[in-house]
């Protein structure tokens, strides 16, 4: 009787563990089934997204590359390179990418902005990241350095180059080393990748001088790393500092000059200066004001051109001098030594020391300089290239050649060595579109015809 109740027992239990394990399955079954169902679902949900994106990029692309046919094929071949400012402009499609946080190990820049006699502190900013030469700029800069005081030198180092780092410091304490802290990959489109170079430096130019303009100063003079200056280097940005605020009409001051190369300029007067609407950069100067205006709207790539397009330049322009107070000897960089040897390594750089201090530089004003130097030019005689060369022309003294359109000038430019390109319109070193030179012993103003209406962006 005992045995037989513990069989149905044993059998119960058999029977309620079928159920339980039956139950369990199918529970477990229906959990999976409806996690199939959802992920199914988010995949659906996902999926057109996914390809909205994929479309996104490849109208871009598309967009990009129409852009580039449109703009750039069948045109002339110039002897110059030809980076313009629209990959800066088609960078804003890509992603905001945020910089690394990771702290700077940069010494403390000076932070007195004036001398006890009112006059300015202007500090030198140096960029730098991995020229080891950087050395020669230095030590060009340090020699010809009036006064510690007045000029700190800030070198501002992006790429994190060891030995070009510990070049910098044996410097000691006659400079202060800033380093850039975001050393993050940047992306870039795939047809900009052997542009990135361009990228990085727009990048660590919008930091430096956040970073030195922060401090207070009123001016900064921006130096590349592979600069030397000429002896008067210092001078010339005392003496013109002021046109600056003076005259709302200039927005910069170059130590360069684009044509100056020994044959084209006159070695015997390194004291001219003149106004131009072309952008020089090299070794130049600007105000607390003008990077304020431009720090918001920064590009990511080519500041360079950027500066010069319309929108930024807003009629405004530079001083520049007749004989570079800077040389380049960097034919290695991120442009690869383009036109270094045609051009940059025949500019002239001046040797002579000039007292710009104790110069009256008023006739660099607008007012002033537009109604002697426009005036004067279109009085000149009129004469070609053929009786320059050959030196047929009777009267000695200045002249003009005119030209009338785009071919014409670059053909006689060629002809004459001076650079022949254009940035936004506008020839280099010209000024109301007169680009000025010396030529055979006398000065020469190639020059539109006097009805001259404005630059032309077409002709870049």
């Amino acid at each position: 009787m005992r045995t037989r109740k513990v069989q149905i027992l044993v059998i119960g239990v058999l029977i309620l563990w079928t159920f339980v394990t039956y139950y369990i399955l199918l529970h477990n079954s229906s959990v999976q089934s409806d996690t199939k169902q959802k992920e199914q679902q988010q995949l659906k949900q996902l999926f057109p997204k996914a390809l909205l994106e994929q479309s996104k990029s490849l109208k871009i692309s598309d967009t990009l590359v129409s852009f580039l046919k449109l703009r750039y094929m069948n045109q002339e071949t110039s002897t110059t390179p030809k980076i313009t400012i629209v990959a800066a402009e088609i960078s804003n499609e890509l992603q905001e990418q945020q910089p690394k946080t990771t702290a700077t190990t940069s010494a403390q820049i000076p932070t007195k902005t004036y001398l006890a006699n009112g006059e300015p502190v202007i500090p030198i900013l140096v960029f730098a990241c991995n020229r080891i030469s950087v050395v020669k700029c230095l030590e060009n800069l340090v020699q010809y350095r009036p006064s510690v005081e007045q000029f700190p030198i800030i070198v501002s180092q992006d790429c994190g180059d060891e030995l070009t780092k510990q070049a910098i410091q044996s410097f000691g304490n006659q400079l202060t080393l800033i380093e850039q802290p975001d050393q993050s990959d940047i992306m870039v489109l795939p047809k900009e990748k052997k542009f990135k170079g361009y990228y990085k430096i727009a990048r660590h130019y919008g930091w430096a001088l956040n970073t030195t303009f922060h401090v207070g100063f009123e001016y900064v003079v921006i130096v590349e790393d592979d600069l030397n200056v000429a002896p008067d280097f210092f001078e010339y940005f005392l003496a013109t500092h002021k046109l600056l605020k003076q005259d709302k009409s200039l927005w910069c001051v170059s130590a360069w000059n684009d044509n100056g190369k020994a044959n084209v300029v006159d070695i015997g007067s390194p004291e001219l200066l003149y106004r131009t609407d072309f952008f020089p950069g090299l070794g130049w100067m600007l105000t607390k004001d003008l990077w304020s205006e431009l720090s918001v709207k920064w590009p990511k790539s080519f500041w360079d051109d950027w500066i010069r397009h319309p929108e930024q330049r807003k009629d405004r322009v530079c001083i520049r001098p007749e004989i570079s107070r800077t040389r380049t000897f960097g034919k290695i960089g991120v442009s690869n030594g383009l036109f270094f040897d045609k051009y940059l390594k025949h500019i002239k750089l001046s040797e002579h020391f000039v007292h710009f201090t104790k110069m009256n530089l008023s006739y660099l004003l607008k007012d002033n300089y537009d109604n002697t130097f426009l005036k004067q030019v279109y009085v000149l005689p009129l004469v070609t290239f053929d009786e320059l060369r050959r030196n047929l022309i009777a009267k000695e003294g200045p002249v003009r050649i005119q030209y009338n359109n785009r071919d014409q000038y670059k053909r006689i430019t060629r002809m004459l060595g001076l650079m022949d390109d254009f940035r936004s319109g506008v020839p280099r070193t010209a000024y109301h579109g007169i680009v000025s030179f010396y030529y055979n012993k006398r000065r020469v103003h190639l020059a539109p015809s006097a009805n001259w209406k404005g630059y032309d962006l077409s002709w870049s």
